[in-house]
């Protein structure tokens, strides 16, 4: 078997074991999964989306089943990052694998305030933001659709902490290329994508959208090909660790991120079906590299031949 060490990797100062992280808002706080999982094992534990005060989320129903995936329209609801600090991080503190809290707001300095509340806390190893939010000051659009508010949020996170900053892209976009050139030249230390596709459902007898929220986000495999071309497209923009997400199920899905040009991935949906999906991954990326005869997985980011 290849050597633990094949698998480590550097996203910006965040050391990982290993490239497999759990996407957010799929594995709670890690504890949900701690009789199912070993945590030991994970690269990093990418915890439930967290704003500056607890929120209630959207009205039910928030998820449903669809062709190869689901649609969730939880709305972002969580406990606050106060209670995230006292109740759930200790209970992570006892593993090896990192922590990376999400952030999310609806201004700039409601993500600003979370950062700050983040610096100085033993055992947050890096923040990843949210920038598919609502935009209060602007009308309710997206930090993420718009270059320059994306930069914004990315700017006032930067001066509030020294932890890795990693900003979650948003596929509903024209040019996803030119949100993550805007996030990195204001500071973002790496960027993972795709957040999720927005979609919706409808019941044919009620007439009505079968999400209480009318749509929501679509997650799982049937995103996976639209994820793979952006993660593909933004590699080759930008000169920061880019970071995989969408519709990964096996270690074949997650090596096709890896060589089209992801220096890690993280799981999100398969979490549901499959508990153990993260620990198989691994295994699997593990063995190939051995077949391979490949030293160590950096070997094989972005080697993608396309002549």
């Amino acid at each position: 078997m290849a050597e633990e060490n094949s698998l480590s990797v550097d996203i910006s100062g965040l050391l990982l074991q290993n490239p497999v992280m759990t996407a957010s808002g799929t594995f709670g706080f890690g504890k949900e999964f701690e009789p199912l999982v070993d945590l030991n094992r994970l690269g990093a534990v990418i915890v439930k989306g967290l704003s500056e005060a607890p929120s209630p989320g959207n009205p039910p129903p928030r998820i449903i089943e669809t062709a190869s995936g689901m649609l969730n329209a939880i709305g972002l609801e969580n406990i606050g990052i106060d209670a995230f600090i006292r109740d759930k991080l200790p209970f992570l503190h006892q593993f090896t694998c990192a922590v990376i809290v999400n952030v999310y707001g609806k201004t700039p300095e409601s993500y600003a305030a979370v950062a700050d509340r983040c610096e100085g806390v033993a055992g947050i190893h890096a923040l990843e933001i949210n920038i598919s939010c609502p935009n209060v000051k602007a009308g309710g659009v997206s930090f993420g659709v718009d270059p320059a508010a994306a930069a914004e949020v990315v700017s006032v996170v930067r001066k509030k902490t020294t932890k890795p900053i990693i900003i979650k892209l948003s596929p509903n976009v024209t040019d996803i290329v030119c949100i993550a050139e805007a996030v990195v030249a204001a500071g973002a230390d790496a960027v993972s994508l795709i957040n999720t596709l927005t979609g919706m459902v409808i019941d044919i007898h009620k007439r009505r959208p079968r999400l209480g929220n009318i749509t929501g986000g679509l997650s799982g495999p049937a995103i996976k090909p639209i994820a793979l071309r952006m993660v593909w497209q933004v590699a080759q923009a930008v000169n920061v660790p880019v970071i995989g997400i969408g519709g990964i199920v096996t270690a074949e899905d997650a090596l096709e991120f890896i060589i089209a040009g992801a220096s890690a991935v993280q799981i999100g949906t398969a979490n549901f079906t499959n508990p153990a999906v993260t620990m198989e991954v691994i295994e699997g990326i593990r063995s190939f590299l051995q077949e391979q005869g490949i030293d160590h997985i950096s070997e094989i980011v972005g080697t993608l031949r396309t002549d």
